[in-house]
C-alpha cells in the first residue's frame, strides 16, 4: 500500500451518524475478489438521490471524508475500506468508528482520524465553504487555512504502518531474514518435522 504522510484537499462534508458497512458498500457488491471498481457501489443507496453529496462535482476527487459518530458500524466486511479507498479517500474524520472498520481502514492505507464533535462541526463548515483541509499524520494534526488546528491521537503501531506503507504482508516480509533463520535452526534441531520438504 502507499505510504501516507499528509492528506490535503477538499473534504466531503457528509457528517451522518451510524453509517454502517452495508450503507458504505451494499452486500450485492461483495461477490468481487478485487478491490478495484468498488467505488462505483460506495454509498449506493445514498447516491440514488440525484442531489447526493458524493456525486456533487464540487467534491469530485476529494481525499478526505468527514463523517458522524459510529462510522463503519455493522458487519466486518473489508470491502467497506476498499470501496472508500477506490473513491480516492485517504483520510476519514469522525468522532468515533467501529473497531473493525478502523482496523480495516488502516490495513488499506486509510487514516481514521478521531476528533470531538465541536471540531467535526467546524471542519464541516470549512468543507462546505469549499476550503481545503490538511491532515498531517506525522504531527497528528488537522488544520485549515483559518488557523484551526486540531490534534488527534493514534496508536503508534498504526501510525508506523501508515507512514511507511506497511500492510500485514509487508510487515511479515520485513522479518524475512529472521523467519528464515528460525526455520533453518528448527529444521536442524527437529529434522523429523521437515522430512521430505525443502527449506
Amino acid at each position: 500500500m502507499d505510504a501516507l504522510l499528509q492528506v490535503e484537499g477538499r473534504a466531503i462534508p457528509f457528517g451522518a451518524k451510524n453509517i454502517d458497512t452495508d450503507i458504505i458498500i451494499p452486500a450485492k457488491w461483495l461477490k468481487t475478489i478485487t478491490r478495484e471498481g468498488l467505488g462505483a457501489g460506495a454509498f449506493e443507496t445514498i447516491r440514488e438521490n440525484p442531489d447526493n453529496i458524493f456525486d456533487d462535482p464540487a467534491y469530485k476527487g476529494a481525499p478526505i471524508l468527514i463523517a458522524g459518530d459510529n462510522f463503519g458500524c455493522g458487519s466486518s466486511r473489508e470491502h467497506a475500506a476498499w470501496a472508500i479507498g477506490d473513491l480516492g479517500i485517504r483520510a476519514v474524520i469522525a468522532p468515533s468508528y467501529s473497531d473493525i472498520f478502523s482496523g480495516n481502514a488502516v490495513k488499506n492505507g486509510i487514516l481514521p482520524v478521531v476528533l470531538p464533535q465541536d471540531a467535526i462541526d467546524r471542519l464541516m463548515e470549512v468543507a462546505k465553504e469549499g476550503h481545503s483541509i490538511t491532515v498531517d499524520l506525522d504531527t497528528q494534526t488537522v488544520t485549515t487555512p483559518f488557523q484551526d488546528r486540531f490534534e488527534f491521537a493514534i496508536d503508534p503501531f498504526r501510525k508506523h504502518c501508515l507512514l511507511h506503507g506497511l500492510d500485514e504482508v509487508a510487515l511479515t516480509l520485513e522479518r524475512q531474514a529472521v523467519i528464515g533463520n528460525f526455520e533453518k535452526t528448527r529444521a536442524s534441531a527437529r529434522s523429523w518435522l521437515t522430512r521430505g520438504t525443502q527449506i
